[in-house]
């Protein structure tokens, strides 16, 4: 009788191991099946309770990049285009190409890679790009080229301001300040970039039925400002009575002006510039300084952003509304989007500068008597 009572509690312990084994195994087998497909970094955030992110980003994807953010307008560029693209529910990469070109096709290799959207591009070498952009649109990339045109890329989107108006506003300013005419000088930009040719061809436009004579040009290779020091040391020296002085941009008016302070005539001679820096619009309260052409540059950006998130989901830019311009680019007729510049001298600047909240009143006066 105890025999059999013991072999009954051996029996009843084997079929509870059996079970147990049998259970243990089923939880292993569930374990597994749960975690299948999961990456190490997720099953470790499963395990630490972090929520797994398993749903595709679908996201507009959108590649910038940028000449250089030494140039103090990119950088408003680029935060309006970033903030209006975030609002839009996209993503923006941004890379600065050091004014490299060669830096900035490895950035569109690179966003190419990514298997960005749409990529937007503020040219360095507006010839150096067209290679590259072919392989953006091989891989079926979108592009958009901002406020300097590539050349030869069939590019899907140029989005500027009016360059050649830029040239006839700076031309008028110069005709209107110096009413007895006289020489100047036209210290230009890079000739690498797009935008120069057509403000210089504005700017002949108008100054052709006036009295002012252009008696020395250089242009200032890859946008260096600093370089404009020794083309207006070289031009005073040959023409030490010149009137007034074309800028490229107002970087380069920085530059013009203290050659110019250097030789007490700052404020003696008339500079024109464009872009509407801080420091330009100071020159300008200030006296040194006659006038610059504002682009809005938030206007330009947000517009721009708006296109590339539309394009990033698939619309066709020929169906958007604004897009009623084209532009030759050398060979192919690119859809075009173009802003209005104003100029801005010391009769509009609060107007324009200031009420439109452009920079700050206390910033633009911060060296003069606003009262």
């Amino acid at each position: 009788m105890k025999w059999q009572v013991e072999n009954s509690r051996k029996k009843r312990k084997f079929v509870t191991g059996i079970l147990w084994i049998v259970l243990c195994l089923g939880i292993l087998l569930l374990t597994g099946c749960g975690t299948s497909g999961k990456t190490e970094a997720d099953q470790k955030k499963a395990d630490s309770g972090e929520e797994v992110q398993t749903e595709k980003n679908d996201k507009v994807q959108i590649g910038l990049t940028v000449d250089s953010f030494v140039i103090e307008r990119w950088i408003r560029d680029r935060d309006a285009f970033v903030a209006t693209a975030r609002e839009l529910g996209a993503e923006v990469n941004v890379q600065d190409a050091g004014a490299d070109s060669k830096e900035q096709i490895s950035q569109i290799e690179y966003f190419i890679s990514k298997q960005m959207d749409v990529i937007v591009v503020i040219a360095r070498d507006c010839g150096a790009l067209s290679e590259v952009i072919q392989k953006a649109h091989n891989a079926g990339i979108k592009v958009i080229s901002y406020d300097r045109l590539i050349h030869n890329a069939d590019a899907d989107l140029y989005i500027s301001f009016d360059n050649g108006k830029v040239g006839e506003i700076m031309a008028q300013s110069l005709i209107d300040a110096i009413p007895q005419g006289g020489d100047i000088f036209m210290i230009q930009g890079s000739a690498a970039d797009n935008n120069v040719t057509m403000v210089r061809k504005g700017f002949d436009k108008v100054l052709k039925n006036s009295n002012l004579k252009v008696v020395y040009e250089a242009n200032c290779d890859a946008w260096t400002a600093e370089l404009a020091v020794g083309y207006v040391e070289e031009a005073l020296e040959k023409y030490p009575h010149v009137q007034g002085i074309m800028c490229g941009n107002d970087d380069i008016a920085s530059q013009v002006v203290q050659v110019l302070a250097e030789n007490q005539l700052a404020g003696k001679v008339v500079v024109a510039g464009q872009d509407c820096d801080l420091a330009a619009c100071q020159r300008i309260v200030e006296g040194t300084q006659y006038m610059t052409a504002f682009k809005s540059i938030e206007d330009l950006a947000r517009e721009a952003a708006q296109y590339a998130v539309e394009m990033g989901k698939g619309t066709e830019v020929s169906s958007m509304p604004g897009v009623t311009d084209t532009i030759n680019d050398g060979t192919y007729n690119v859809p075009a989007v173009i802003l209005t510049p104003i100029a801005v001298t010391r009769d509009n600047i609060d107007e324009v500068i200031i009420d439109g909240g452009f920079h700050r009143r206390d910033e633009v006066y911060l060296n003069a008597d606003y009262n």
